[in-house]
């Protein structure tokens, strides 16, 4: 994989928006690959899609991208509010390709946030441009990437090293059975997976207890915390994200 863009290609461009557009959507279109069935090349989208970019012509998974320069950030400027929400809510809402560059225009991350780690509540709406504004009234959002756990952040490139394809396509297709899930039973899932990343490689019941005041704070229809607590430490075990050590103490897989 080459990590440098082609920038012959911004010849013919002034605006840096425009550059970084051409010069990282041929990046991957040449260099990328799908991380669910390792094929190559991705396929681009015609222009003016709402939110996609490119997709597999495989396995048909599609893939938006966000370019910035120099180091990730957990909070990703995108574009309108009402069409993210309405696309991540949908049957074929896109998982996410992120990728930032340095001042040499060269590749120094590029990941992927599989679609089903997605959920409203890290669509954060900005405010509406305002009166004066060529666009009044128009409403963006922010991705807060803060709420994905870190087995969701998927590298295919970090810090300018190559992360072995098998590897990928593996990380990949090991959180695939949450897109099973319903929504709700999701967001459970990924509460709780929050909550044992802030936690140490071999924890127990009662530290993941302690999270019970916050969830319930997420979940107040829920009053059976603890219950549900317990039940999704099972899907993870089950789903070999975890494991089981002894009575009420556990152990990372990731």
């Amino acid at each position: 994989m080459n990590l440098n863009f082609n920038k012959n290609l911004a010849a013919n461009y002034k605006s840096p928006s425009q550059i970084i557009r051409v010069l990282s959507e041929d990046w991957v279109s040449n260099q990328s690959y799908c991380p669910n069935c390792n094929a190559q090349p991705l396929a681009e989208f015609t222009n003016n899609q709402p939110v996609a970019d490119f997709y597999c012509a495989n396995c048909h998974e599609e893939y938006e991208l966000k370019s910035k320069k120099a180091k990730l950030s957990n909070i990703i400027n995108d574009g309108a509010y009402d069409t993210m929400i309405e696309r991540i809510n949908s049957d074929n809402n896109p998982s996410f390709f992120f990728l930032t560059y340095s001042q040499e225009y060269r590749v120094n991350n590029f990941l992927i946030i599989p679609k089903q780690f997605f959920q409203p509540d890290m669509i954060i709406k900005r405010k509406p441009l305002s009166v004066t504004a060529k666009r009044a009234g128009w409403v963006g959002c922010n991705i807060d990437l803060r709420k994905v756990p870190e087995s969701g952040k998927v590298f295919l490139v970090k810090d300018q090293q190559v992360i072995p394809r098998n590897n990928v396509t593996e990380q990949f297709q090991k959180t695939l059975f949450l897109r099973q899930q319903s929504q709700q039973t999701r967001g459970w899932t990924l509460d709780i997976w929050q909550c044992i990343d802030k936690l140490d490689a071999n924890f127990s019941l009662n530290q993941v207890y302690a999270f019970a005041d916050l969830l319930k704070l997420k979940h107040p229809e829920n009053n059976h915390i603890k219950d549900k607590i317990r039940q999704q430490l099972q899907v993870l075990r089950d789903k070999g994200i975890i494991e089981f050590v002894s009575r009420g103490h556990y152990r990372k897989l990731y």
